[in-house]
């Protein structure tokens, strides 16, 4: 069996990340995201275990303190971390699995995995970035504007990714995802080891 291949997707808030890995999740066999630990508070029509494990502060510390997270962050101060455990369950299982995460994640990530395909998701412009965050409606103008400043720091780092995509049209920024996964399946060290008794066969006179 081969192993899986871990992504990490980042992108400034309100480009359309969290819709395009759920979309790219449904519609892909053999692939599954990561669900990160959090102590931020649930949203409307979040639930426990299914978009994030929601855990107290406290809890969340006493994990970091047993050295169960692959890799943990701060962002607008709340803490996110990644069972390492879990992570490598799915990947020695020989399924992909994307982590949705900061681009301070995915560095730290890249350094203790350096097979990870780093993607990253722009929006078309800073104005239709602007009005995502608006048409959420959960958000007052500080937050908005708050947001916008880190999402010019976080676009700032599109240099650390593998591939770029442009979420303009969400069909076409779905296949373009479709895409980085097919073709990192199609890559020789995953097909020959896939296909090592067929090519033993092959070669072998």
């Amino acid at each position: 069996m081969s192993q899986g291949t871990l992504y990490t997707i980042s992108a400034p808030s309100g480009a359309g990340k969290t819709s395009l890995v759920k979309a790219l999740v449904e519609n892909t066999e053999n692939i599954q995201v990561s669900v990160s630990h959090t102590t931020r508070l649930p949203r409307s029509g979040e639930k426990d275990g299914v978009n994030y494990h929601f855990v107290t502060e406290a809890e969340f510390m006493q994990n970091l303190a047993n050295n169960l997270f692959l890799e943990h962050a701060k962002v607008f101060n709340h803490y996110y971390g990644t069972s390492q455990s879990w992570l490598m369950e799915q990947l020695n299982a020989g399924i992909d699995v994307v982590l949705e995460i900061d681009w301070q994640g995915a560095q730290k990530v890249r350094q203790l995995k350096q097979d990870t395909i780093g993607i990253f998701i722009l929006p078309p412009s800073r104005a239709i970035l602007e009005k995502r965050l608006r048409e959420r409606d959960t958000d007052n103008d500080q937050v908005i504007a708050q947001r916008l400043h880190g999402a010019a720091v976080e676009m700032s780092h599109y240099t650390e990714f593998d591939y770029l995509v442009i979420n303009d049209d969400f069909s076409q920024a779905l296949r373009d995802l479709q895409h980085i996964v097919y073709s990192q399946r199609l890559r020789q060290p995953v097909q020959a080891l896939r296909f090592k008794n067929l090519l033993k066969l092959m070669v072998n006179c």
